[in-house]
């Protein structure tokens, strides 16, 4: 089920009403559509909840899923559902995205009205769903792990200046009739050091016909405070104005610091001005010497910046230093032989250090690889240290990789080649980010050139933060824990009088690699509402989901995990059955299985009978979660045959369901959309894929899904 917020028609037109298929459930006459006058035969079965034996299968559950919000007006979805359903699942409502705010306050009102709706109806409902990747306050989670902002006092910092007592002039110069020297040792201002000297022989036509330039870097922004200070004297009393330039010469603006007084005895000069639109963009103060013909003298100038407080700081993003056995940041592949050196024998003799053998020269370099990850992956202009002690058994240097993750190539060159002796030395070094290597997640070390023993300590991969504290994987995991702890007691305690069964744990496995759980590491699209509890709490993020939800729900709920494509890929079937079984051997307790089934009618019945058998096996409850088939058409464009052929595998998978799957392991079926979708549904729109149509008239799959419950042929 993908981003379900609107799967049934909210308050349809009257006049839809008064023609509705199930009209001996309605106080009003009916004219028969023409639409259906061949049809006869549907307008003869019962409501479909009266197909399902109760006194046989008294726990069975006959379920829709609806939009909270139109069930509660207690209306034309209300009155469809609750005659022919005995459960509800919002398709929405009861998400986290749905109901945890900005402040991470839990906003219950509208799931207290959909029970309340529910209850009145004596239709139970099914929760759903603690713990997804999906429809989650993404926004919100992500801000508990942002950096901290580091404290820090308001300063003036310096952006460029000059004291003269040496012959670096990278930051200023003069033009042609600027005439520049030193004054001697000890005739700078307050009488130390030395000063500039600049001559201008005669009156100028204009005063900036003889200018001097003080450059700096960045170039000023609007908003910007700055602050010029220095001393100044002439051999004449005069005055000179300042303009702003891009650079010198580019002249930007007439007016920059004012005009400045020279005395023959040394003044101090400051001014502290508020960057405007006109000067925004300038990167050199110029100094107009040209009305005066004299001497002029500068010492200690200074251009300093307002900050308003914070700093900077390296932040680690991955390290190991090997005193314990936890590798979950490194590893090697089939090539690197992997051990820990004695106690003692590390670094400057103290603790251990990762010992890697490879042992003969490889045709390349990568044969031999060892691997240090990190998460998020990198970005563009980012900049990282990377620092490590190293050494080998024979001198020799390695080289390095950018990896999305190990094993997944990205660029060839990274930190550079590494050099190791037989003793203990440290490498170190930085580097920024490039396009090439934007979206890393691992450092591949390639250790293939030289047969030998490698040694590493003290690993550390850190990242420049701009006045901000990241918060380290182990805070993250915390934080997150409070949070999903938080969410799940919140919603459970609210719901439990009422609320039986959850989907716990829903969607884990991934696609591609359906043995492994999903992950947002190394995705630069995630949506808005992603978020992947897993990336922070492991693999035993549904261990401790289900652990929550036992301890905030009642003693005897029912706990499920769920996930999409079971039938139409084994091994994720699989994969799912070996999760539960993992997340049951770390204490946890799961109640049953939910597959999804969103599929269509040319499904391969093969493998959906190979998935029900798989699931039968496991001895849980077992729940068609969302079942819903479309016919591979836009409703417009759907023929007479498809309607037959959906009809007929409905019937073949509600038949199967009850075959294959034992009596006490049955759980029930929820159609996940009870209409057809209508074109503007976030959920396959368009599509002819319900057991109605839009307009509330039973179709021949109607008639398919209620003969397979009554266990007719």
């Amino acid at each position: 089920m993908k981003h379900l917020k609107k799967i049934l028609l909210g308050a349809t037109a009257l006049t839809m009403l008064i023609s509705c298929a199930d009209d001996s459930l309605l106080d009003y006459a009916v004219t028969k559509p023409a639409s259906i006058a061949n049809s006869e035969y549907l307008n003869k079965y019962d409501v479909l909840k009266n197909y399902v034996d109760k006194t046989a299968f008294p726990d069975f559950k006959l379920g829709a899923g609806v939009t909270a919000s139109d069930f509660s007006k207690r209306g034309l979805v209300y009155s469809h559902i609750v005659s022919n359903f005995d459960e509800v699942t919002a398709g929405y409502a009861m998400k986290h995205g749905a109901v945890v705010q900005d402040d991470g306050s839990l906003n219950l009102t509208t799931v207290d009205k959909f029970i309340a709706a529910a209850k009145e109806a004596s239709v139970t409902v099914y929760g759903h769903t603690l713990c997804w990747h999906s429809n989650q306050n993404a926004e919100y989670l992500n801000s508990t792990i942002s950096p901290t902002v580091i404290p820090g006092e308001p300063s003036w910092d310096q952006v460029t200046g000059a004291d003269f007592e040496t012959d670096d002039a990278s930051n200023y110069q003069g033009n042609s009739n600027a005439i520049m020297s030193f004054t001697a040792d000890g005739t700078g201002a307050n009488g130390e050091g030395r000063a500039l000297k600049i001559t201008n022989e005669q009156v100028r036509t204009n005063d900036w016909d003889c200018q001097f330039f003080v450059t700096f870097s960045p170039a000023m922004e609007e908003g910007e405070r700055y602050q010029l200070s220095m001393d100044v004297r002439a051999d004449v009393a005069c005055s000179f104005s300042t303009q702003a330039h891009t650079s010198p010469g580019n002249y930007k603006y007439w007016d920059f610091f004012g005009s400045i007084d020279a005395t023959t005895e040394w003044t101090t000069f400051t001014k502290e001005i508020t960057i405007t639109s006109d000067v925004a963009g300038t990167g050199a103060i110029a100094f107009n010497l040209g009305n005066t013909a004299t001497n002029y003298y500068f010492d200690n100038i200074k251009l300093t910046k307002y900050n308003e407080g914070g700093g900077s700081t390296w932040n680690l993003v991955s390290g190991a230093d090997f005193e314990t056995d936890d590798a979950s940041n490194y590893q090697g592949n089939s090539n690197a032989i992997i051990s820990f050196t004695a106690n003692g024998t590390g670094a400057n003799g103290e603790g251990r250090a990762l010992k890697i053998i490879n042992e003969q020269v490889r045709t390349n370099d990568w044969d031999c690889q060892f691997f240090v990850t990190f998460s998020p992956a990198m970005e563009e202009g980012d900049k990282y240290q990377l620092s490590m002690d190293v050494r080998a058994d024979v001198a020799c240097s390695f080289s390095t990789q950018a990896h999305t993750s190990p094993g997944n190539y990205k660029y060839w060159d990274f930190f550079g080649s590494i050099s190791a002796t037989t003793e203990w030395s440290t490498f170190s070094k930085e580097i920024t980010i490039t396009s090439d290597v934007a979206g890393t997640g691992s450092i591949a070390f390639n250790l293939g050139n030289t047969a030998t023993s490698y040694y590493f300590d003290n690993i550390k991969l850190t990242k420049y933060s701009e006045g901000v504290i990241e918060k380290t994987p182990e805070e993250k995991k915390e934080i997150i824990l409070g949070e999903l702890e938080k969410w799940i007691s919140g919603i459970m305690t609210e719901c439990k009088d009422y609320v039986k069964a959850w989907d716990v744990v829903n969607e884990p496995m991934d696609d591609e690699n359906p043995y492994e759980l999903k992950t947002g590491v190394g995705k630069t699209d995630l949506a808005s509402d992603e978020f992947y509890w897993q990336d922070y709490l492991g693999k035993d993020y549904a261990v401790t989901a289900f652990n929550l939800a036992r301890k905030y729900g009642n003693t005897n709920d029912k706990l499920f995990i769920n996930d999409y494509n079971l039938e139409y890929n084994i091994d994720k079937c699989k994969g799912l059955i070996a999760y539960v079984e993992y997340i049951e051997s770390e204490g946890a307790q799961v109640d049953g299985i939910g597959t999804q089934m969103h599929i269509n009618i040319n499904s391969d019945k093969e493998k959906i009978v190979q998935m029900f058998e798989l699931l039968a096996e496991t001895g849980k409850l077992i729940k068609i979660s969302e079942l819903d088939i479309g016919v591979g058409v836009t409703t417009d464009k759907a023929t007479d045959e498809q309607y037959e052929i959906q009809a007929e595998m409905y019937q073949y998978v509600v038949a199967k369901y009850l075959e294959i799957i034992p009596a006490d392991q049955q759980y029930g079926i929820t159609v996940w959309s009870p209409t057809d979708s209508p074109e503007g549904s976030s959920w396959r729109a368009g599509e002819p894929i319900g057991l109605w149509t839009e307009g509330y008239y039973r179709k021949r799959a109607y008639a398919g899904f209620a003969d397979a419950l009554a266990r007719e042929e």
